[in-house]
């Protein structure tokens, strides 16, 4: 199936275009909040969607493990579900959603590969999560993973929105002293860390290691405070962490979606080639989308490396006649080294 074969609402969404501004922001904070980045329409389709797994009119068993051995709570059990884009049409769309894949290409692109999918309901007292790094989970090399965190409710301190470390994305990937994770183990003194982003009723997160760490950003940590449709990006070593829900009748309702460059390396999620190519190309293996939502990886004009035997490069920084450097065509005259 190729892009031209159909008809699809995303060929039609309004392109977002960076600003310089945006873009020095998210290089000095490590994160970046776009606003009403999502169409009004796009955000009630997500809700609607949301709130129909919630309520027990959309089936949830194939990604939601229900237990015949003990009532099932619902509410518990969709807090988190992960990788429906591999399931579900619509998590698909909004995995590639054009104006989400613009902010990515213009701060981590041009080349996207599309990986994770999750939907968090937080329902009123639910617990939140400590601080953790989104690249000791999923490793890329080099490191390129940047998160999409989609509002679909109001995320505020009452309710359990993010809270983002400014400044945090220099701080290496801290590895876990046993278990699963990745981390920076090639640094001579680096703190090997435990119990990282657990869900705990307090927000003390005594037995979370990498609490001490994160907490020297303590003066630069700010809420990332967001209306539906809003959408905050942020580096997979920025530290971050969310607090519980406190209020009484609000749920705060998110869609995350995970990218990095098409061109890093992975091993996560069974490799590159289990992950969509959304824009531009690679020499990596990849997916295709299952539900055939538009992206580089249907465009019959991507031209990889191996198809077309060579890269074009117009021109290249290289000596000029009078000694400056200046750009110039490359020769392909053979040469002797």
């Amino acid at each position: 199936m190729t892009i031209a074969a159909f008809s699809h609402p995303w060929l039609s969404v309004p392109k977002y275009s960076v600003t310089v501004d945006e873009y020095v922001s998210f290089r000095r904070n490590g994160f970046l909040i776009v606003r009403g980045l999502l169409l009004a329409e796009h955000v009630d389709e997500l809700l609607r969607h949301t709130e129909a797994l919630i309520s027990g009119e959309f089936d949830v068993s194939p990604f939601v493990h229900i237990p015949t051995d003990r009532p099932f709570d619902r509410r518990d059990a969709i807090h988190r579900i992960h990788m429906g884009h591999e399931k579900i049409e619509l998590w698909e769309r909004y995995l590639l959603y054009p104006r989400v894949l613009d902010v990515v290409a213009a701060l981590h692109g041009p080349d996207i590969s599309a990986m994770q999918t999750m939907l968090f309901t937080k329902a009123p007292g639910s617990n939140g999560q400590g601080f953790h790094q989104d690249s000791y989970y999923i490793p890329t090399f080099p490191d390129s993973l940047i998160g999409a965190w989609i509002a679909i409710d109001r995320a505020d301190e009452e309710n359990g929105c993010l809270w983002m470390s400014t400044g945090s994305q220099a701080e290496p990937i801290y590895p876990p002293s046993h278990g699963y994770g990745y981390g920076n183990i090639s640094l001579k003194d680096i703190h090997h860390v435990e119990n990282v982003g657990g869900h705990s009723n307090s927000d003390e997160d005594p037995a979370n290691t990498l609490k001490p760490i994160a907490e020297n950003y303590g003066q630069v940590e700010i809420p990332a405070i967001l209306n539906p449709g809003d959408v905050v990006f942020f580096g997979g070593r920025v530290f971050h962490r969310s607090l519980k829900n406190r209020s009484e009748d609000r749920y705060r309702r998110s869609f995350v979606n995970h990218y990095c460059n098409a061109r890093s390396f992975t091993p996560w999620g069974g490799g590159n080639k289990n992950h969509i190519l959304a824009r531009g190309n690679t020499h990596l293996a990849f997916a295709l989308p299952k539900f055939g939502t538009p992206c580089a990886a249907l465009d019959p004009s991507r031209a990889s490396v191996s198809d077309a035997g060579s890269i074009n490069v117009p021109t290249m920084m290289m000596a000029t006649m009078d000694g400056m450097m200046g750009s110039q065509t490359p020769s392909i005259d053979p040469h002797d080294d």
